[in-house]
């Protein structure tokens, strides 16, 4: 079976949902968002469900869900509650691996004293990094790896989001020493077919 897989970004907003869509697509995965913030815009889940063509039953329900667009943390204190990392189990026994989608960037907090690192640790599925292609992608992207590694996490690589840049591509893979797995560039139509089309032509799939 193919293996789950921890999906966080170098930034907020930098394309996490368009990769877990496209990988829950391409792998005939089970999303889920374990933390959701911004549920007042509507959810990552339903973006799911809508871009990748999936029934709600190819989801998991989220486990902490917040209506204001903010910092894990700062979306629970608002809420009167405190997200505790007891209550978010991994799933198990599902017949197929699960895409999990992380919320901001691998070092946002989710409370007091613990991050979304913390999260990823605690599910332990290899991490997919979703990254800007564009200027400023090499720092974010080293910054991201550096911090997962010194977490002693498994990374399973880096995708691309944007107009591609090999010498950006290039200069992650020889910094950061971590592959580039694929790239999704500006998508016109965003449908199944079109997320398929982009694995099919756009990532190494020996990694999946």
């Amino acid at each position: 079976m193919k293996e789950s897989l921890f999906v966080t970004g170098t930034d907020t907003n930098v394309g996490k949902t368009l990769l877990s869509a496209l990988l829950v697509a391409a792998l005939d995965a089970i999303y889920w968002k374990p933390i959701q913030t911004g549920a007042r815009e509507g959810t990552d889940r339903q973006t799911v469900i809508k871009l990748a063509e999936i029934s709600g039953a190819q989801t998991l329900p989220e486990s902490y869900c917040f209506d204001p667009p903010v910092s894990p943390h700062l979306a629970a204190e608002a809420s009167g509650v405190r997200i505790d990392l007891a209550r978010i189990q991994a799933p198990a026994n599902l017949g197929g691996p699960v895409i999990a989608e992380g919320a901001g960037g691998i070092l946002v907090p989710i409370n007091d004293t613990e991050l979304m690192l913390d999260l990823a640790r605690r599910l332990g599925f290899p991490v997919l990094i979703a990254a800007r292609a564009a200027l400023g992608t090499i720092n974010h992207t080293f910054l991201t790896v550096r911090a997962l590694r010194c977490a002693k996490m498994p990374i399973k690589g880096v995708v691309m989001i944007g107009h591609r840049n090999k010498d950006n591509e290039r200069s992650i893979e020889h910094f950061a020493a971590v592959p580039v797995i694929g790239s999704i560039p500006w998508i016109d139509t965003i449908n199944r077919e079109a997320l398929l089309n982009v694995f099919r032509s756009s990532f190494d799939r020996n990694y999946f």
